[in-house]
């Protein structure tokens, strides 16, 4: 069975692993077991509330408990750029108009931006190959919302989500062939590392501030501007279903969309509901209005959470033993309920 649950200080072998099958383009999520020991240590630290809560990184895995083995992982961090800065580019538009020559032209530009510093970011989402099937990938993005709304008070109204950048065949990366080749003078997956081990003085130092034209781009990089990677288009589905949208924030190097939302608005924020465990026997036959259900416990420390056919009624849910046991709960416990898949009437 899979549980989404609170990363542990035991988990840093196994999440190593998972990130060295990530690739290129996922800079929070490195094979680099001194960065992953250290943010490791900031998520367990988030967890036990030792830390501020804008410097908190929490951090979740899916296990599968048949084996022990760690199936996947996502995260939430408090706040962006408050340590170091945030770079976006920000689409725009500049007009040149003439009336005595009677033109009008309108041009979109890219804008280096801090502009999202301090929001609430989604990040680090990867599922193992081995387990990309049925629910699981809805089970691991969406565990995050459920978390938030239980917990809407450790974050920022406004919550990002920066999608990893359309790459060709060969791992490069049309947009930064296209700019920033010509800034860094050094290789896309070598600006990669470099940013995600912190490094990120040089953006600063080699970027122009100034507004670049759009269309004096290669036609290769301008086509890809706010396309997401090929594995990464599931993902960006499922956080639309959420309520994250795309509103012309792209990531600096390959041109990826920043999705954003406010925390207020999203779905289950809005449509999520606590239930309280009981007794099946105590809730009669209800199996035929079963569903797909997000459940989880509401405590901090030991965060966890599943999908299961369920039928919350009447502010209780019942749940086999099984379930209660990895959720580490017995009847009489508040559990949060959310349908996995967005309803139109979500509390009919």
């Amino acid at each position: 069975m899979l549980v989404v649950r609170a990363i542990n200080a035991h988990d840093l072998n196994a999440l190593y692993d998972l990130a060295s099958q990530v690739g290129t383009g996922m800079t929070t999520l490195k094979p680099d077991m001194k960065m992953l020991g250290d943010r490791l240590e900031i998520a367990c630290a988030s967890f036990a509330e030792t830390i501020p809560v804008p410097q908190r990184d929490y951090m979740f895995v899916m296990e599968d408990t048949d084996t022990g083995r760690l199936a996947g992982v996502c995260a939430i961090k408090g706040a962006v750029g408050l340590e170091e800065p945030f770079y976006n580019y920000r689409i725009g538009t500049l007009v040149h108009s003439s009336r005595e020559l009677d033109v009008f032209t309108r041009m979109e530009t890219l804008y280096l931006s801090n502009d999202l510093t301090g929001s609430t970011e989604l990040c680090s989402l990867f599922l193992h190959p081995d387990y990309r099937s049925g629910n699981n990938g809805k089970l691991l993005s969406k565990s995050r919302f459920l978390f938030i709304a239980q917990f809407p008070q450790l974050f920022t109204e406004k919550l990002i989500a920066e999608m990893r950048g359309y790459q060709a065949p060969d791992g490069s990366s049309p947009f930064y062939e296209g700019l920033g080749r010509h800034f860094f003078k050094m290789d896309f997956h070598h600006v990669d590392d470099l940013t995600s081990l912190g490094k990120k003085s040089f953006i600063a130092e080699l970027m122009p501030r100034q507004p670049m034209y759009v269309a004096y781009l290669p036609d290769e990089a301008q086509e890809v501007i706010g396309k997401v990677h090929l594995s990464t288009a599931p993902a960006r589905r499922l956080l639309e279903q959420e309520g994250l949208h795309f509103e012309g924030y792209v990531d600096i190097f390959d041109a990826g969309p920043v999705l954003q939302a406010r925390v207020s608005e999203l779905r289950a924020m809005r449509d999520s509901m606590p239930a309280v465990l009981a007794d099946a026997e105590a809730l009669g036959d209800e199996t035929a209005d079963a569903e797909p259900y997000l459940v989880s416990n509401t405590d901090l420390q030991d965060f966890r959470m599943i999908v299961t056919n369920a039928y919350p009624h009447g502010g209780k849910l019942a749940l086999s033993d099984d379930e209660l046991q990895l959720l580490r709960c017995q009847h009489g416990d508040t559990v949060r309920t959310l349908s996995l898949n967005p309803r139109k009437n979500p509390h009919a």
